[in-house]
């Protein structure tokens, strides 16, 4: 018996980010939206704990036990008193490094498909408090949808969403380390007062309206800058989309993925075609949001 679990990606179309906190981690208000980029991750009975991994970059995949999917059987077995042994398989399609939760996926995708498999029948609250144990996009990577994270992303609040939203990602070469680019963030706000984090009143309104104008007017990433710093090649990517017809443009999470907003799929696939033409990046990928959560497939 296998289980198969269909998680999505995300975007945060606002991510405003207060200063370090003593446990080093940074206040949020952080406006997710799951999008229709998913990875699959299978568990299948096993003597052992492994994890296997296949799709784009799964080179750059962790396969020992420092893996989210990985972490997330063992804290779900360790809760239940039994051995984590289970084959995890990622199929990635989720750009890997790339601000976009990849990682976070697989571990909910691996929680929900280990509690199947198991029959240990957790509730989704406790569900929720593993994923928050293993990481602050884990709970959302689960929940789907739309939601504001706040704290540091983890306490969730559902959100209205009034319409489909048309997306193109611009995958970069490379990742980009979300700890470094907090650790940016800091250094670039040395010395200033960084303001309490606050969920912006116009882009809910937007996402609740359905107005992809509106929210085009309202996306913000305080990690954009930071980002850009260590990655300066992606204002160039930013330039082409904008160029390209979409409503706008910001770097995804921590990036490097860029994401541009689109007024409806036409545009989407003509912006789509002119970042690849654009050698600004390595591919672009069309999507639709909102998307459902983490489901057994």
């Amino acid at each position: 018996m296998s289980v198969t679990v269909r998680v999505p990606a995300k975007v945060n179309v606002q991510l405003a980010v207060g200063a370090a906190r003593p446990d080093g981690y940074h206040d949020l208000a952080n406006v997710f939206l799951a999008v229709g980029l998913y990875d699959e991750v299978t568990v299948t009975p096993a003597d052992e704990l492994r994890v296997t991994c296949e799709g784009p970059d799964a080179g750059q995949v962790p396969l020992d036990r420092t893996n989210l999917a990985a972490r997330a059987a063992v804290a779900l077995a360790a809760r239940r008193g039994i051995e984590p042994a289970v084959h995890i398989h990622i199929a990635k399609d989720i750009p890997v490094a790339g601000g976009m939760a990849g990682g976070s996926a697989d571990g909910a995708g691996a929680l929900l498909a280990c509690n199947t498999l198991w029959g240990t029948g957790a509730s989704r609250a406790e569900l929720l408090a593993i994923c928050a144990e293993l990481g602050s996009d884990v709970p959302f990577s689960l929940v789907g949808g739309a939601a504001l994270g706040t704290g540091r992303g983890e306490q969730l609040t559902a959100l209205e969403v009034g319409g489909t939203f048309h997306w193109v990602f611009a995958v970069a070469e490379g990742g980009l380390s979300t700890p470094a680019v907090y650790g940016e963030f800091d250094r670039l706000n040395e010395g200033i007062a960084v303001p309490a984090p606050v969920a912006s009143d116009d882009l809910l309104a937007a996402l609740a309206k359905g107005d992809a104008t509106a929210l085009a007017a309202a996306l913000s990433n305080d990690l954009q800058p930071a980002a850009l710093s260590l990655r300066p090649s992606l204002a160039d990517t930013l330039d082409a989309g904008r160029a390209a017809g979409a409503l706008a443009g910001l770097v995804s999470g921590s990036g490097p993925t860029t994401a541009f907003l689109a007024a409806d799929a036409e545009s989407a696939a003509a912006v789509a075609e002119a970042l690849r033409a654009s050698g600004t990046c390595r591919a672009a990928r069309v999507a639709e949001s909102p998307a459902a959560g983490a489901a057994v497939v």
